[in-house]
């Protein structure tokens, strides 16, 4: 928890609070059902959480954006968003049922009522979101072929709309397919531990 309140020390006592009933939820649901590696569940806030936050360091969006966060596993990045963004609106989606159901779990426990979710594939998703947003679920040509169908038209943000997604690694072979605006962000420029050395956020405008 620490980890969250010294890069963002502004946190309402509510955000606090929800935060800190993440670092409960977790490791119970991840006792029964493994959406984190059980040898990284230890490391839930710096590896998970606060990761998942760096796009809270890239954008602060207007009230009413709306974000679809694709492939969220058990609820990364949508969850800390939410809590990050009350006033903006979250659908979650996943292929494994049995991941949404922990990302549920932890949206109840955190009393979230801004967050949706939906166990399907992307294509079964036909609604318009100001975002996408994703973390290491797949390539990023890949992601940004799926995720246009799902941006919409109408902007109310000086960020462009489009998709925001953590990586990690070596990009050049992936962001060579993406012939649209782009910005590569190291997540060491918000973040001093070593986790986040190779972490990017990248931001593809759709």
């Amino acid at each position: 928890m620490d980890e969250i309140l010294k890069y963002f020390p502004d946190l309402s006592d509510t955000q606090t609070e929800q935060f800190r009933i993440l670092g409960e939820i977790y490791p119970e649901w991840n006792a029964k059902i493994n959406v984190i590696s059980r040898k990284d569940i230890g490391n839930l806030y710096p590896h998970h959480i606060l990761h998942s936050l760096a796009i809270a360091k890239f954008i602060t969006p207007a009230e009413g954006t709306t974000f679809l966060d694709l492939g969220t596993g058990g609820g990364f990045p949508g969850i800390p968003l939410a809590i990050m963004w009350p006033h903006c609106s979250f659908h979650l989606i996943d292929r494994i049922g049995k991941k949404i159901r922990v990302a549920q779990a932890a949206a109840q426990a955190a009393n979230l009522t801004n967050v949706t979710f939906q166990h399907g594939d992307i294509g079964e998703c036909h609604a318009k979101y100001d975002f996408v947003v994703s973390r290491a679920v797949m390539r990023l040509d890949e992601l940004v072929k799926l995720s246009r169908k799902n941006i919409s038209q109408k902007s109310s943000n000086p960020l462009p709309n489009g998709l925001l997604c953590l990586k990690g690694g070596d990009l050049a072979d992936e962001s060579a397919g993406v012939a649209l605006p782009m910005i590569e962000v190291p997540l060491s420029d918000y973040f001093s531990d070593e986790f986040f050395t190779t972490k990017k956020l990248v931001y593809v405008e759709l």
